[in-house]
């Protein structure tokens, strides 16, 4: 069978079986088949992506069955496999396994474990579907699998009301993305009468300075197109204006905050704009949106991270700040740097929310870095990764030498000043900000999290754990308030304990994809056209720019991230009470970072409220008040007022009955003379 197909389609079967007949074959049979199906597929996937990297492989189409046969609308369901794709595949099976072994000691306790597997292996099917579609159609059919999957998984314990909310939201949100999505995909097809991906990234480039009708307008075709796909990756991919489901979403178990983050979700919006790249590339309007909204999102995210107290929270918006790296780089046209950062964050974000998840187990589901302090003593092997995690997204290293981020990120930042173009420097000068604002959050998770003194006393998470309160399997937060002091310290009696093996081994792998994955790849992904082989628009003057760069532009990250460093260092070590002073000294600027730029309020006055007042109008005044008052409430009302005047004539009275029956015929003989004359 062709290993493609194999890859692809394993976690369907697997998500099939543990789904259906989990009840039955029980939680260990369902947790080793889909584990299992993903460890197979990540076995398939190595040697496809070592084969583009050694420069022998060819891309290929596999063709699985025809689909859509309707006029001129021609589908077939086909397994497209090139560079871009080994990539992806890599990515979504490594982690996606990882994650998968990692949940047999973080969800041991559910009671739901089987169809927590099933839809685990069902998200990652629909994100294989995604990245090897050979049309929009299909790509289509893979955006909305994940996103139905993440609304399973974010609700997954939907005995919770706020991850009720929170699924409900992530799924309302994505849906205006995924409706600027599908303009875009209707568009493409009116105007290239194809939805094949190479014959319409083929013809691209004829259609530049075109124009088509739209909202009434003449508008360039290329631009309308490439922004209405952009507003779908912006809807999965999370940037500023459609971004506000993305932390919400940590109100599922912790290994799906790590799947979606890290290799299948969020970097669809990604993958999408790489693969159409030569689309993007005929229209710099286009382009320059996708510049200045993914500086936006990344400097915006990393000031939020900076004021969150949940630890999930603070690697969240980590997320989405990185993910506008990635749209920043690809909108200056460095699409292989996009794309190695997404390999490389694949790896160390999985890393980091796993790890934090090991720190919550630990922590009897206790989220708030505020009732954390002096674990790594008490859980070392859990500090030491996250320290490798934390290394790899603030871009340490020296001399060409370091850790994933510090590879990628560090390229990024070089390619887009040496882009030479206005959005790329004002990105470069926000990519720079936010890198300085990350290193700063990252460092007081762990300085939080793991030096000081213990402040677990403060916990009712811990204290109704050591009460012989039932250990609930899922993630309650704590009370994030808006008082910056630190509660009072103390263990409690409590003594954390490190997880499982089952937890350690997958972190343990991901660290060392988090230390190695930049070194060993990045002359592939960033300097050779020869390994893209096409799959992406690369620009190879923009590479050989990016490596003549100022000296003092190459430094600018490793500069921003010793400064958050040592502010981070100087506020939660040296000084603890500085943080608390510069809280009270800018409480409205702290106010509005912790508020997350009161985005949540804006959107819930501008669209949420009119939305439910609106409803309530049609409902109350419009279906109630008028559709059934004059409709069937108001018949059955005719009715029953009809049937108490009959009843008054029903006396019994043989007299009464003779007198209603000489009264009618008078009528009647009096109409018939009446219409003769």
């Amino acid at each position: 069978m062709e290993p493609l197909i194999v890859i692809v389609f394993a976690p369907l079967l697997a998500a099939l079986i543990a789904g259906l007949f989990g009840r039955w074959i029980g939680a260990t049979a369902a947790k080793a088949i889909t584990t299992g199906a993903l460890f197979l597929g990540a076995a398939l996937s190595w040697p496809i992506f070592l084969s583009y990297i050694a420069g022998g492989a060819q891309s290929q189409v596999v063709p699985v069955l025809e689909w859509i046969n309707s006029g001129d609308l021609r589908v077939a369901w086909e397994l497209r496999v090139d560079t871009l794709t080994a990539v992806m595949l890599v990515v979504v099976t490594t982690v996606s396994s990882l994650v998968h072994l990692y949940s047999w000691g973080y969800m041991a306790q559910d009671p739901g474990q089987p169809r927590f597997f099933a839809y685990l292996s069902l998200f990652s099917f629909a994100m294989l579907m995604l990245v090897t579609a050979d049309n929009l159609v299909q790509m289509f059919f893979g955006w909305e699998g994940v996103g139905l999957a993440s609304y399973l998984l974010i609700g997954f314990w939907y005995h919770k009301p706020s991850a009720n909310a929170a699924a409900l939201k992530a799924f309302v949100v994505n849906r205006i993305g995924d409706f600027g999505f599908s303009l875009g995909i209707f568009g493409t097809f009116l105007v290239f009468g194809t939805l094949s991906i190479p014959a319409i990234l083929e013809a691209a480039p004829q259609m530049a300075g075109s124009t088509i009708g739209f909202a009434g307008m003449r508008v360039d075709t290329m631009t309308v197109l490439c922004l209405l796909l952009f507003v779908g990756a912006m809807g999965k991919s999370a940037q500023l204006g459609l971004h506000t489901w993305l932390p919400d979403a940590m109100e599922g178990p912790t290994p799906v905050s790590a799947l979606i983050h890290a290799a299948t979700m969020v970097t669809a919006g990604v993958f999408m704009v790489c693969r159409l790249s030569p689309m993007f590339e005929t229209s710099e309007t286009a382009l320059a949106t996708v510049v200045y909204v993914g500086a936006a999102t990344a400097f915006v995210a990393a000031t939020i991270g900076t004021a969150q107290n949940d630890i999930k929270r603070v690697i969240a918006y980590s997320t989405m700040s990185q993910l506008g790296y990635m749209f920043f780089a690809a909108g200056v046209g460095a699409y292989g740097a996009a794309m190695f950062h997404l390999f490389t964050h694949a790896f160390f974000k999985a890393l980091l929310f796993l790890g934090a998840g090991s720190v919550i187990h630990a922590m009897h589901h206790e989220q708030d870095m505020r009732f954390y302090g002096a674990l790594r003593k008490e859980i070392p092997f859990t500090f030491w990764v996250m320290v490798i995690g934390t290394l790899a997204i603030t871009g340490v290293g020296i001399a060409g030498i370091g850790f994933a981020g510090y590879h990628s990120k560090d390229a990024i930042l070089e390619s887009a000043w040496a882009s030479g173009s206005v959005h790329g420097v004002i990105a470069f000068w926000l990519g720079a900000i936010a890198a300085l604002l990350t290193s700063f959050y990252s460092w007081r998770l762990i300085f939080l999290t793991f030096f000081g003194a213990p402040r677990w006393a403060a916990s009712e998470h811990i204290q109704h754990g050591l009460h012989g309160d039932p250990d609930h399997p899922d993630e309650e937060h704590g009370d994030s308030s808006n008082d910056p002091h630190m509660p009072p310290t103390g263990t409690g009696g409590y003594h954390p304990h490190e997880s499982p093996l089952t937890m350690l081994v997958p972190i343990g792998l991901l660290a060392l994809g988090a230390i190695a994955s930049g070194f060993l790849f990045h002359d592939y992904f960033l300097d050779s056209a020869v390994f893209w082989h096409g799959s992406i628009a690369f620009d190879e003057h923009l590479a050989h720019a990016m490596h003549g760069v100022p000296a003092w532009v190459k430094y600018s990250a490793t500069i921003a991230m010793l400064v958050g460093l040592a502010i981070a260092w100087h506020n939660y070590i040296r000084r603890p009470s500085a943080a608390a002073g510069f809280v009270r000294q800018f409480s409205g600027i702290h106010a509005f970072v912790k508020n997350k730029w009161y985005f949540d309020e804006l959107y819930d006055t501008i669209f949420v409220r009119p939305s439910l007042w609106l409803g309530r109008l049609f409902w109350k005044g419009g279906d109630e008040g008028t559709i059934d008052r004059f409709g069937p409430h108001g018949a059955a009302y005719a009715v029953g007022v009809g049937n108490r005047l009959t009843y008054r004539l029903q006396s019994g009275y043989v007299y009464s009955y003779a007198l209603v029956m000489l009264l009618g015929l008078v009528g009647a003989a009096s109409w018939a003379i009446w219409w003769a004359r």
